[in-house]
């Protein structure tokens, strides 16, 4: 291994940097495009699929810089706090596009959320004109709350549980065991 490679928190600081920015170049490239799109699914997935493309490239490089060979434990170290880093960027990014740079963008997306949650319903079978008016009034407001400043901190802390498990999975995609050393 070696010796002069850096941890693999310290590893991760560059690319967690790049994927910040990344992700805040598409959300804002996507809100100038059309803001419903940060309300949509496919926009997300894009994200995610991006994301795990870009962590496997900068896994890959970080293992060849410490001599072609990593630990499940280094990989997953490297994978979330590289996640973790753009985690934070991308929620200083949108809380200044959420409260900054347009303050009704929070209503707007909550209410497109609602709507598609209504819509989900209606394609598992459920009428959603059959929930009463007080369950309803609670969904629309829990939707547009995801986008408040304490929302997004929630939600933040809530999404350290998914990060987790995407660095888990990235973990095991990124080992690699030097065979030489068993016998």
């Amino acid at each position: 291994m070696n010796e002069q490679a850096q941890s693999p928190i310290q590893s991760a600081v560059r690319p967690g940097i790049i994927l910040g920015l990344v992700s805040l170049v598409l959300t804002y490239l996507a809100y100038f495009i059309d803001s419903s799109y940060l309300a949509s699914g496919y926009f997300g997935l894009v994200v995610l699929v991006l994301f795990f493309a870009l962590i496997i490239y900068f896994g890959k490089e970080y293992r060849k810089e410490v001599g072609g060979f990593m630990s499940f434990g280094t990989a997953f170290n490297f994978s979330f706090f590289a996640i973790l880093i753009s985690g934070v960027i991308g929620l200083i990014g949108n809380m200044l596009l959420f409260h900054v740079i347009d303050p009704s963008l929070p209503q707007v997306l909550g209410e497109l959320t609602f709507e598609a949650q209504l819509e989900m319903m209606e394609g598992f079978g459920q009428n959603p004109d059959s929930l009463p008016t007080e369950v309803l009034d609670e969904m629309r407001e829990a939707s547009a709350s995801n986008f408040t400043l304490i929302g997004q901190l929630k939600g933040f802390g809530i999404i350290l549980i998914p990060y987790a498990i995407i660095a888990l999975i990235l973990g095991a995609i990124l080992k690699k065991k030097d065979k030489s050393l068993d016998f």
